[in-house]
């Protein structure tokens, strides 16, 4: 199966039907393959990416957002390194989202995220984003209070709300020269434990682990709550979800790339042709040049 394909599956294209019982993290699409043969695949991937980065930058019209959301340990910073590393790291901006500042606190919660946004021809990579403020802002809703919201904002409606405005945000990136592409890396209970216990028996991966982790497993329900609603709210033609199985780094990678060439290839990028004077011009140059 072509990892286009293998991506379309996981694109969320019937939000209302979506439940993430569904999905199976542990899904690989039928690929039996060795290590080896998926570090090539990915590279494949990675070639292809490479080439488009330079063609957005190039064409400079278009921007590309990615959002990535999971629980902990589900290898975000993984797939976002391997799928990244052979683009230019001039055209790529980072960002992760922690906890806000006093000054993001005193504006709305898009305000931030509005900051962060790519410029035309570069990659913008969201790690963690607006939807924590309707997953984990939802599920502790301590954080809300001290967001100092007057209480007329702040009633039952305030997800549905922020739901309303992520939609409208994201539909008028899109109208705007922005490809939106969000995936959830979607890992099992059992499979988020097992990588606690290697982070903690790991000297090099220790620094990773906290006790707050193994309390936010207690509230695993509420979250895959919360995350299957905000699909089912925000999963978009013009900025689409992605239900990525995560149990298997490998495959992870290779179904997130595949995605994110197969969206770029879709946006019909090419390099400015020279023509006319300009081109006059360029030979000219060419004739100094040889002549030297």
């Amino acid at each position: 199966m072509k990892l286009d394909k293998i991506a379309k599956r996981f694109r969320i294209d019937k939000p209302d039907k979506f439940k993430l019982s569904d999905h199976d993290p542990t899904e690989c699409c039928g690929l039996s393959i060795d290590k080896e043969d998926a570090r090539k695949l990915l590279k494949e991937s990675i070639e292809k990416l490479s080439e488009l980065q330079e063609k957005l930058y190039a064409h400079n019209r278009w921007s590309v957002l990615l959002v990535f959301q999971a629980m902990d340990a589900a290898g975000k910073d993984g797939a976002i390194k391997h799928v990244m590393s052979g683009v230019n790291p001039q055209g790529v901006q980072v960002h992760s989202f922690k906890a806000p500042s006093e000054e993001e606190l005193d504006h709305d919660f898009l305000w931030r995220i509005a900051k962060a946004l790519p410029e035309r021809g570069r990659i913008g990579i969201f790690n963690r984003s607006h939807y924590e403020e309707v997953l984990t802002v939802r599920i502790h809703q301590e954080y809300l209070a001290k967001q100092r919201l007057p209480a007329a904002v702040t009633g039952k409606q305030i997800w549905q709300h922020r739901f309303d405005d992520i939609r409208a945000f994201e539909r008028h990136l899109a109208r705007n020269g922005t490809l939106v592409l969000k995936f959830f890396l979607n890992l099992s209970l059992d499979e988020q434990r097992k990588r606690f216990l290697e982070r903690i028996d790991q000297p090099g991966k220790r620094w990773k682990f906290s006790m707050g982790d193994v309390s936010e497993r207690k509230l695993w329900p509420d979250y895959m709550a919360a995350y299957q609603e905000a699909i089912r709210e925000t999963s978009r033609d013009e900025a689409p979800w992605f239900v990525i199985p995560a149990d298997n780094k490998w495959f992870t990678r290779l179904a997130v790339a595949g995605a994110v060439v197969a969206a770029m290839e879709r946006l019909d990028l090419a390099y400015p042709t020279v023509e006319g004077a300009a081109l006059a011009e360029l030979q000219e140059a060419k004739k100094a040049l040889l002549a030297e």
